[in-house]
């Protein structure tokens, strides 16, 4: 038998029932067997599934354009700290810090990396601070990120910070967070974990009052056999980021929907899936600590929760939206393009062919068109079908959104979300 399925069973039989919130969490963070903290957790190709920055690294390009805004905003503090959280691989992290110190070019064939000259004040500002609690992935990142030794440390756990000034910043993170699962049966009841045998099995109990009171919260009605997910762990982590935060930004990154769209009857069966070997599974109980298992984030909680812990909302949007306004474009011309096709990532992640391209509807950046040629070499379309996969309708420029918030005196500004700026929706 699965060792972690024999773990949590007997958990069950000791405990009776377990929450699904539990199962998921042993399911996931088991010091020894949980999915992202085992030796063998890979992200990717190779892996389960892949991430923005897998995709390209212009990403973390961008989102250290936005850093750098960020510090600007806040009047060029002396010391900003950046706090990753659930960094993977780490390539985020060296693609935002290969931006700011002034890191040009890539590692493709075409291209020739380099050095060169840009005010970038805020690289010798900066610290960047991992959250990884896997010491296999902290020992990966250490080496990806070993030319930056000294901007560079890490944690296990966000109880060990104090007095940040800089920008919290996640992706993909929330969407990991153990969830409550319900369903509407004349009431509301909660979804617990037991056993039959060596069987894991469902059982429908009495909801837990802060179940009720997120409802109630956001004024969601579920029609008869509705069922879906709750996450109360990110009421916890917004508390716990802004008790940290002296002064800056949290900035998420993560697939989800406001409220009213994820409580609505498209979705009466949940938004709760598995991942593994890059396939979509909708049964936890199988693979047990060999897949991925996540659910989608209720942006209109992630906005009311940060501000009633004191946060304002600067804005929320669409990534591809986003990171248009922010100029992905013009990073691009700078020519901060693609690794090298030695590195893994630059075939981890899936893309597009060119006949779906030609499907996409046009948004208003040079990348939306077939007419590359000023900014890259004709022999890096491909490296186009994967900048498209970060922005375009259909993709993760659709499914996933960025929230940012503020702590701090006054209602800042970002170019990310002179676009569009959807935060009245929530």
């Amino acid at each position: 038998m699965n060792p972690l399925k024999q773990i949590i069973i007997e958990k069950i039989r000791r405990e009776c029932p377990i929450s699904f919130e539990t199962f998921m969490d042993m399911a996931l963070y088991h010091p020894e067997f949980g999915y992202y903290t085992k030796r063998s957790t890979k992200i990717g190709r190779t892996g389960d599934f892949y991430t923005s920055p897998h995709l390209h690294p212009v990403f973390g390009a961008i989102i250290g354009r936005q850093m750098k805004e960020m510090w600007e905003v806040m009047d060029k503090p002396d010391n900003f700290q950046i706090v990753e959280m659930g960094a993977g691989m780490g390539y985020m992290a060296k693609d935002i810090l290969e931006y700011l110190e002034g890191f040009k070019g890539s590692r493709v064939q075409g291209f020739k990396s380099q050095r060169i000259r840009r005010e970038k004040g805020i690289f010798s500002h900066i610290k960047y601070t991992l959250v990884e609690q896997n010491p296999y992935l902290k020992t990966a990142q250490q080496e990806l990120l070993k030319d930056f030794s000294d901007k560079t440390r890490w944690i296990s756990a966000l109880n060990e910070l104090e007095h940040v000034t800089g920008c919290f910043l996640s992706n993909e993170l929330l969407d990991a967070f153990p969830v409550r699962i319900v369903e509407m049966h004349n009431e509301l009841t909660e979804i617990y974990v037991s056993v039959n045998e060596d069987t894991l099995i469902e059982l429908r109990m009495p909801c837990i009052t802060e179940i009720k009171n997120y409802f109630k919260e956001f004024s969601i009605e579920l029609s008869e056999n509705f069922r879906t997910e709750v996450n109360l762990k990110i009421h916890d982590w917004l508390k716990d980021v802004t008790n940290r935060l002296t002064e800056g930004f949290v900035l998420t990154i993560d697939y989800g929907y406001p409220a009213e769209d994820y409580y609505s009857e498209d979705r009466n069966k949940g938004t709760l899936l598995c991942y593994h070997q890059q396939q979509a599974n909708e049964n936890p109980y199988q693979n047990i600590g060999e897949q991925d298992i996540t659910s989608h984030v209720n942006f209109s909680a992630l906005k009311k929760w940060g501000e009633g812990f004191g946060l304002k909302t600067i804005g929320f949007c669409p990534q591809g939206t986003f990171l248009v306004a922010l100029g992905i474009d013009e990073v691009i011309t700078e020519n901060v393009i693609a690794r090298s096709s030695k590195i893994d990532r630059n075939d981890e992640a899936i893309s597009e062919t060119h006949s779906d391209q030609g499907k996409r509807n046009e948004i208003a950046s040079p990348l939306a068109r077939n007419d590359t040629r000023n900014l890259l070499n004709t022999n890096h379309i491909f490296e186009t079908a994967k900048i498209k996969g970060l922005i375009l309708p259909e993709t993760m420029g659709e499914s996933h959104k960025i929230m940012v918030h503020y702590k701090g005196t006054g209602h800042p500004k970002l170019r990310g979300f002179s676009i569009r700026n959807q935060a009245g929706i929530l």
